[in-house]
């Protein structure tokens, strides 16, 4: 069951015992594009400081972060946050893998990470962080393909971008890491609902769009805690 890594620690969000979190990924972990409230974690952290002061959670998105740079900066930060020294976090979340997935140069280009060595650096990081403590992971949200070449030479696409969130979904399922498939989510919203929580880029959401993956999120893990509950043996 994909909850079992959850299952060793509290729902992430509501819960009276002080959590300790960091977020792991690219942009869409840190937020770019909502000038309104900074992202999904930033509306987490301010929900949380709201009810209790004592929560931790630690953004560490960067932008523009493929799945290796990730892999190469993770465990030193992890180690260097503050509260964290001494302490394992409860949860790491993590989200990464859309920029490893456009073209470069042309739509017929090479992929920024060749699909093969993406698969391994994806392995290596999940199995990383399962090391350090429990994960979760957050997929990436479909571009709108009319908006590129992203800066001028990156063409994200829907068809690369389906490949490299499955290889990733497949190695969570794997390792029993709950896996939020917001690609899928959002496609059956279709095109014109993207497109309308994007900003002009076509690659990231805007305020509207990390609004409703926060509520996306909200809901997916309303559904594992139910589950867990289900699970328990009576």
């Amino acid at each position: 069951m994909t909850t079992l890594n959850l299952l060793r620690t509290p729902t992430l969000f509501s819960c009276s015992q002080t959590l300790r979190v960091t977020a792991f990924g690219d942009s869409l972990i840190y937020g770019y594009g909502d000038l309104l409230n900074g992202g999904w974690v930033e509306q987490l952290r301010r929900q949380w400081m709201a009810t209790s002061p004592n929560h931790v959670l630690y953004n560490l998105g960067v932008r523009g972060d493929t799945v290796a740079q990730v892999n190469q900066r993770m465990e030193q930060e992890f180690l260097l946050r503050g509260e964290l020294r001494n302490n394992r976090p409860d949860l790491m979340i993590l989200s990464v893998g859309v920029n490893d997935s456009p073209r470069v140069g042309k739509r017929q280009g090479r992929n920024m990470t060749d699909s093969d060595r993406f698969t391994l650096e994806i392995i290596n990081l999940l199995d990383k962080a399962q090391n350090l403590c429990p994960v979760i992971f957050v997929g990436m949200v479909p571009v709108d393909e009319s908006k590129m070449p992203f800066l001028g030479c990156m063409y994200f696409n829907h068809e690369d971008q389906f490949r490299y969130k499955e290889a990733t979904k497949l190695a969570c399922r794997l390792r029993d890491i709950p896996y939020l498939d917001v690609f899928d989510l959002w496609q059956g919203r279709g095109q014109d609902w993207i497109n309308n929580h994007l900003i002009e880029d076509g690659l990231h959401p805007n305020s509207e769009g990390y609004n409703a993956l926060f509520q996306d999120i909200l809901h997916w893990q309303s559904q594992i805690h139910l589950e867990q509950l289900i699970s328990q043996p009576m």
